[in-house]
């Protein structure tokens, strides 16, 4: 019974402390998640909870703050990735951040015709992409990685009276306009990112692009392929400019 009592303590103060970090930003989502939530520094387990809370201290994404307890007394810790080694979500290691239970991502291929620009200047062209659907996030287009020269996939041949009709997909990035960046960046939800920088007629754009060389398993159909940032380069879907 007291230690309930303790942990209850525990939990209220959690509450308090998330309520009043977040107060001055407004009224963010305080939850409780029966995920088991565990820590690794070094060699050491620095916590291991299912008592921990998802605590939204802006719109974007949560974090967790653990009682505690979990190591000794009942002072409440607020956690992040970056502090350890490792974290897991029960066995699942965690890149970056705690995942929002309210956002989900989907992973759809499409023949759209994705074309990419730079100053008039196209860098890269495909209809053999994937297109990446994320809740409250614009739309990621992802193209085959491996082609630096024009690649066309014939799909079909039929004839239409005496004409020869041929379907096919194509895809070209052109790498000669791009040069590896140092910068690498971790998702929860895709892993880890490498980049690119582009230069095109002496404009250099750095992180332009990314790929994913081994994603999550969520996102294993966007492996070995590449996406532009839609805010630094000018990006055509079926010939129409969206907007940056």
């Amino acid at each position: 019974m007291a230690q309930r009592n303790a942990t209850n303590s525990s939990n209220a103060d959690l509450i308090e402390l998330a309520r009043s970090l977040t107060a001055a930003n407004g009224s963010l989502k305080i939850e409780p998640t029966y995920r088991r939530v565990r820590g690794q520094f070094d060699t050491h387990w620095l916590f291991d909870t299912t008592s921990a809370y998802h605590v939204w201290e802006h719109p974007y994404y949560p974090q967790y703050y653990v009682p505690l307890a979990a190591i000794e007394g009942y002072w409440i810790v607020r956690e992040e990735a970056v502090d350890h080694d490792a974290w897991y979500e029960e066995d699942q290691p965690i890149y970056g951040h705690p995942k929002d239970p309210y956002k989900r991502i989907d992973i759809l291929p499409s023949s759209r015709r994705i074309t990419i620009k730079v100053g008039g200047v196209v860098v890269a062209e495909s209809t053999l992409n994937m297109f990446l659907f994320e809740t409250m996030l614009r739309t990621r287009y992802y193209m085959p990685k491996t082609a630096s020269k024009p690649c066309f996939i014939l799909l079909a041949t039929y004839d239409v009276g005496s004409a020869a009709v041929i379907e096919a997909d194509m895809v070209q990035i052109k790498w000669q306009y791009t040069t590896a960046s140092s910068t690498m960046s971790l998702c929860p939800y895709k892993g880890t990112a490498e980049y690119y920088n582009l230069n095109v007629n002496g404009t250099e754009i750095k992180n332009a692009l990314w790929w994913y060389r081994y994603p999550t398993h969520e996102s294993a159909p966007i492996a070995g392929m590449a996406c532009f940032y839609n805010e630094k380069v000018d990006v055509f879907v079926d010939g129409v400019k969206e907007e940056k």
